[in-house]
């Protein structure tokens, strides 16, 4: 590719290069790690309607029902990491407050199975395990069942706001999804097309998927990456998602035939590019 000073070369006019968004992106995230914690205190919702006081009312309408709805928020930081930091945290509090028996014991078994996947599609366990044990030690700390010291609500907090316990657990999540994924290649594979050119059959193609755009930290998830975790590990989870579209707020539940839950566990906000975690009001 030819130079064009220090930015690359200029595509449609003043367009900058791929290479210096790229920069710009990493600079806004660097900005607003410093600014916002992995994951944040629990807010009234009356937080994000004030982020739309001066905008949209498309928006003020979506939450004006909202509220109707839900009670809280809790922010997560927009690092491409925002849903499985959600579903990370969003899992252990409803597990830590309340989860059953069986609930726990289908998520520690979901959790051997995709280690034994793992192992299967020949991921060497050093390139995992570290990441495996992090996450198990997290559930033996909400898991009424289990002999491990217990961690509270501000206890767990803190452990998913510290960057090394967080991103470990959230790197095996990655992983749990990468293997579901390439378990299930025939099914994931079609919704792929699209996105990724062929790199051969579709184990090939979804392997390939996998290395890029979700084993990576910092890589944005999508409609395929929720199916597959919320599969992996039989957890049913709502979205909502508050976007410019008419009407009230539309929501999508993610429901695994296997779970032995049949509501969802957790309720995550979508706005474009980024996931947090919404609290239903108590009935």
């Amino acid at each position: 590719m030819a130079s064009h000073g220090d930015d690359g070369p200029s595509q449609g006019g003043d367009r900058p290069s791929d290479e210096a968004i790229l920069a710009q992106q990493n600079a806004m995230r660097e900005e607003d790690a410093k600014r916002h914690p992995l994951v944040g205190e629990k807010e009234p919702l009356s937080a994000l309607a004030s982020e739309y006081a001066a905008g949209s009312s498309t928006f003020q309408e979506k939450i004006e029902h909202l509220a109707s709805e839900y009670e809280a928020i809790r922010r997560t930081r927009g690092d491409g990491n925002c849903f499985f930091r959600c579903f990370l945290f969003a899992l252990l509090e409803h597990l830590l407050q309340g989860g059953s028996k069986e609930e726990c014991e289908q998520v520690r078994g979901r959790v051997a199975r995709s280690e034994q996947r793992l192992r299967d599609l020949g991921y060497t366990e050093f390139t995992w395990e570290d990441f495996a044990a992090e996450y198990r030690e997290l559930l033996d700390a909400v898991d009424p069942s289990s002999a491990a010291d217990k961690l509270t609500e501000e206890g767990l907090l803190k452990h998913c706001q510290d960057p090394d316990c967080s991103n470990y657990a959230v790197m095996f999540l990655r992983f749990v999804t990468s293997a579901d994924i390439q378990h299930r290649a025939d099914v994931f594979h079609p919704f792929l097309a699209d996105s990724m050119a062929a790199v051969g059959g579709p184990k090939e193609t979804v392997k390939h998927f996998c290395h890029k755009e979700v084993e990576p930290m910092g890589e944005e998830s999508d409609h395929v990456h929720i199916t597959a975790i919320t599969d992996a590990l039989a957890i049913p989870i709502r979205i909502v998602y508050l976007d410019r579209s008419a009407g009230q707020a539309n929501f999508h539940e993610f429901l695994p035939e296997e779970s032995v839950r049949a509501t969802p566990a957790m309720t995550l906000l979508y706005r474009p590019g980024h996931y947090d975690i919404l609290y239903p009001k108590q009935k």
